[in-house]
């Protein structure tokens, strides 16, 4: 059961027509429903206090409370709570003005990473490569208002070098089960190259992700992470993302939090899936999760995205191909931005369309899979990269 409604989800389930907003409307559809567990999964309902309500009226809910959520509302206030957790993260400055802003980017050895404090769909992230273009995405967020609210206020973030890695944990408040790591594709271009977005693919597991850096994830990341909001008050019901970075020496540094199962990463982590997620989501919400770490195969996802994303979204194009794509073998085309048109095609919606995903014995195979999949699938503007699992593939 789901309340999107979504093409792909009405070809597994049933959809039910209430917005994530109507809180009280979803507590009557779980009651109407004797839903065992609800699970919230975009961040702004979770920042917005779903889960909260859903508990108040006695219902097992899998996700954060609003107070652990703000770890993924504010940039700035995830960066205090690291800085009094003395959890590793990079050099940071924030600031409200334009000319506090100007004047501290001139602070940074190197161009920083400009960042939107609040929620703005992955969007909201300026890899700078000069000073200038630092100072054009100050401008954009505190007087071009290029992301509303959320860039009201800054992040000025020293620029990390290393690999990313995408680490998610479920947690009861207490205990963790991790699952394997993922690395995601944030830029548009192949080659890393071109504007961030909302992830252009990913893969699981990432080999950068050794033994020895889960061990220093663990310590000095996700275990005083967890103790730090038990000992603020706000447990962590949920899955807990931790956006990595690890460096020349192994050494694992947050660059952010996300306190939800965010896509691409969650497709070639739940199709590769090899463990009973419905009783450790169920274990995690009576606070009985055990310890331990969710198996799973490799996988692999890319994003199909329609014409001018992430700067706009062409809206309207008709997708042919998707049922001769799932015919591949281990090959799940995970719906986005897609709608019905009057006439029951399937038609572009949205500016991330389509993840096409497939998992295999070993990690080159499901890419090859994925890759003949998307070669199936035909709509007008159609961008996708080339070069998903780049890094994990290279001999």
């Amino acid at each position: 059961m789901c309340i999107r409604d979504s093409p792909g989800l009405a070809t597994v389930g049933t959809n039910h027509p209430h917005g994530v907003g109507e809180h009280a409307a979803l507590v009557e559809l779980a009651k109407t429903l004797s839903a065992d567990v609800v699970v919230v999964g975009p961040e702004q309902p979770l920042v917005d206090g779903l889960a909260d309500t859903m508990r108040e009226a006695g219902i097992d809910v899998f996700g954060p409370s609003a107070a652990a959520a703000r770890l993924e509302a504010s940039k700035a206030e995830s960066k205090s709570f690291m800085a009094a957790h003395g959890i590793p993260t990079a050099r940071h400055v924030t600031v409200s003005s334009l000319e506090d802003g100007l004047a501290a980017v001139r602070t940074f050895a190197v161009p920083p990473v400009v960042k939107a404090d609040g929620l703005a769909a992955g969007k909201g992230v300026t890899v700078a490569q000069t000073y200038d273009e630092a100072d054009a995405a100050l401008r954009d967020c505190l007087e071009g208002g290029a992301f509303g609210d959320a860039g009201a206020t800054v992040v000025l973030e020293q620029r990390l070098e290393g690999q990313e890695v995408s680490f998610f944990v479920i947690s009861d408040g207490t205990n963790a089960a991790t699952m394997l790591p993922a690395q995601d594709h944030k830029r548009i271009g192949e080659g890393d190259t071109g504007p961030n977005t909302g992830g252009m693919g990913a893969y699981v597991p990432a080999p950068i992700f050794t033994e020895a850096v889960h061990d220093k994830t663990m310590a000095r990341i996700v275990r005083p992470t967890l103790e730090g909001l038990r000992s603020e008050g706000r447990p962590f019901v949920g899955v807990l993302f931790v956006g990595l970075m690890i460096d020349e020496a192994s050494d694992p540094w947050v660059i952010e939090y996300n306190v939800r199962f965010g896509d691409p990463e969650a497709q070639p982590l739940m199709l590769g899936l090899q463990a009973a997620l419905g009783e450790t989501l169920q274990a995690a919400v009576s606070g009985n999760l055990r310890e331990g770490r969710l198996t799973g195969a490799p996988a692999a996802s890319v994003v199909l995205a329609s014409a001018g994303y992430p700067a706009s979204s062409h809206k309207g194009d008709r997708i042919s191909g998707l049922a001769d794509a799932n015919e591949i073998r281990g090959v799940t085309v995970f719906h986005a931005g897609t709608r019905r048109a009057a006439d029951g095609d399937c038609e572009t919606a949205g500016g991330r369309v389509l993840g096409v995903c497939a998992t295999a014995g070993v990690l080159t195979d499901a890419l090859h899979n994925a890759y003949a999949a998307v070669e199936a699938i035909r709509f007008d503007g159609m961008q996708f990269r080339r070069d998903i699992g780049r890094r994990a593939t290279v001999v």
